[in-house]
């Protein structure tokens, strides 16, 4: 198994983060926040992601997720976005703070 897949494979509940640590959003834990470092996939995909505003250095904070982890609700750049695990799954962030926050982003 590889490093990427580790990161992609994770339950979330069994994980310890650390800030600076790298992690697929899909894996992180809700109100967590962190940077985009890559996105992966090929083709269609990546460009769908990059086009909704995944691409590597915007911050990302995990506002929801569905009772099964799919889907999840983001907010980045200003605006609420909703994704599915596979997609998600592909975006890898460096995690940035680990403070669980409410919808507004209060402490």
């Amino acid at each position: 198994m590889s490093e990427n897949d580790k990161i992609q494979s994770q339950n979330p509940q069994e994980i310890t983060y650390k800030i600076g640590d790298e992690a697929a959003l899909n894996a992180i834990r809700i109100g967590m926040t962190g940077v985009i470092v890559r996105v992966e996939g090929e083709g269609r995909i990546k460009r769908r992601l990059f086009d909704m505003g995944l691409t590597p250095g915007a911050e990302v904070f995990l506002r929801k997720k569905a009772p099964l982890g799919d889907p999840l609700e983001v907010t980045l750049r200003g605006y609420e976005l909703t994704l599915r695990k596979d997609e998600a799954s592909r975006v890898i962030m460096k995690i940035t703070d680990l403070s669980v926050k409410d919808e507004t982003g209060a402490k």
